[in-house]
């Protein structure tokens, strides 16, 4: 049988990755597949460097539009990136009736809905393993191997950047300024950070990965989004004291009401095992009522371990290729006619347990002042921690830990605290998840 044809576009950190990683294991990814897969034709804007790194063995064109309207090709891979370009891109490979393999989070997570419909208007598929996670395989344990389970909640660490540096606050003691430009020229963070450390690339994918848990459209426009640029090492060090460490997590949890979706810093146990997930390293904590907790754990991104998803998913569309397209696994799981518009949750219908750290004034009544009003609104004390005052400086922080409440319970109460003339600076909330 004829090699399936490829058609790549973009030739940077991952394209080159997918091409040497594909080329070194051609035999092994034939016997798996069941014919060659051969990138025929690669389109890059820098025409000399696609030469040079697929040494003259491959078509090269400037222009993409070249590769997605070609007539021999069965397959685009999309690795440019972004919302603008690619999209029009992807949506005219589809037209032109061919799959598409990307590792674009941004692009699904704004435009899935269209370009899912789009797929299945003209029969093929889209597939983005590489698009969540890097090298470890979450969107095929969500979408096949977890099909039996009713998935009640998710929490992952999908970004390395930003799990990076709170690994090196918490080992060093350093502000959040200092260990980003040490990520920056180290190479784990872009000269641009914006979306790692804002969180909106956790966001992109937390989002993919709740409408394939709950089978509903993409949502990424109702995601509650918060980063760690507002994080301090003062906070790291004391939820380490109270037996917690802060982890950048994107959650997503079923609930009667609807459907929760936010990416935060959070507090996790220490003894967690996700809590113990050090460096640019990802992991995602998946909870299904038959299968119970399962951890997937691997390098989130990088040239090879994307690529080993983006070749997975050329192997999975070449054994489909032929194959009735109602008898594929569906695009997020759920057959498109049997999604649900379940609401996604306001934050402050959020239920959590929080962490409130506050600066006030070494006096007599402070405290009791503080618990009234927490207990006021309905908010119970998990655990406190109240630091020793320093010698000639009349005041103290307040760490207090509450059991779950809802969200707009504990903003509210917050707004009274900061009311008091003891409290002498706002008061400082993290979200914490116990995620037993």
């Amino acid at each position: 049988m004829n090699p399936i044809k490829v058609g790549l576009l973009g030739i940077g950190t991952v394209g080159s990755g997918t091409f040497n990683v594909l080329k070194r294991n051609q035999e092994e990814i034939r016997r798996r597949a069941g014919r060659g897969i051969e990138i025929a034709v690669v389109a890059d804007l820098n025409t000399e460097r696609a030469r040079e790194l697929t040494g003259g063995t491959v078509d090269v064109v400037s222009d993409a539009n070249d590769v997605v309207t070609r007539p021999d090709i069965d397959i685009v891979i999309e690795l440019i990136g972004g919302y603008g370009i690619a999209r029009e891109l992807v949506l005219k490979a589809i037209e032109n009736g061919k799959h598409v393999v990307t590792a674009n989070k941004a692009l699904l997570a704004v435009h899935g809905n269209e370009i899912f419909e789009a797929a299945r208007k003209k029969g093929v598929i889209v597939a983005f393993e590489a698009a969540v996670a890097g090298g470890i395989p979450i969107i095929k344990a969500l979408r096949e191997g977890l099909t039996a389970n009713r998935i009640q909640w998710i929490a992952g660490i999908i970004n390395g950047t930003t799990n990076f540096i709170l690994s090196e606050m918490r080992d060093k003691g350093l502000d959040f300024d200092t260990v980003l430009k040490e990520a920056q020229q180290l190479g784990y963070a872009e000269a641009d950070p914006t979306f790692d450390i804002e969180g909106i690339d956790a966001a992109h994918k937390v989002t993919l990965m709740s409408a394939i848990a709950f089978g509903m459209p993409v949502q990424f426009d109702r995601a509650h989004v918060e980063g760690i640029t507002k994080l301090s090492a003062i906070d790291i060090k004391y939820a380490e004291e109270l037996g917690y460490r802060i982890k950048l997590l994107g959650i997503t949890r079923r609930r009667e009401e609807g459907v929760e979706l936010r990416v935060h810093p959070t507090l996790v146990p220490a003894s967690r095992l996700i809590a113990n997930v050090e460096g640019a390293m990802n992991a995602v904590l998946v909870q299904g009522d038959a299968v119970g907790a399962t951890l997937y754990y691997g390098k989130g991104a990088g040239a090879e371990p994307t690529a080993s998803a983006v070749i997975a998913d050329l192997v999975d569309v070449t054994r489909l290729h032929t194959a009735d397209p109602n008898h594929r696994v569906p695009h997020l799981a759920f057959q498109p006619d049997e999604l649900s518009n379940v609401p996604v949750l306001p934050i402050e219908e959020v239920t959590s347990s929080y962490y409130l750290r506050m600066r006030v004034s070494d006096e007599t009544g402070v405290l009791a002042e503080i618990t009234r009003i927490l207990a006021e609104g309905g908010i119970s004390i998990d655990a406190m921690l109240q630091k020793e005052s320093r010698e000639g400086e009349p005041q103290t922080d307040i760490i207090i830990l509450t059991h779950l409440t809802r969200e707009k319970q504990i903003n509210a109460a917050i707004r009274s605290i900061e009311a008091l003339q003891t409290v002498l600076s706002p008061v400082t909330r993290l979200r914490m998840e116990e995620l037993n």
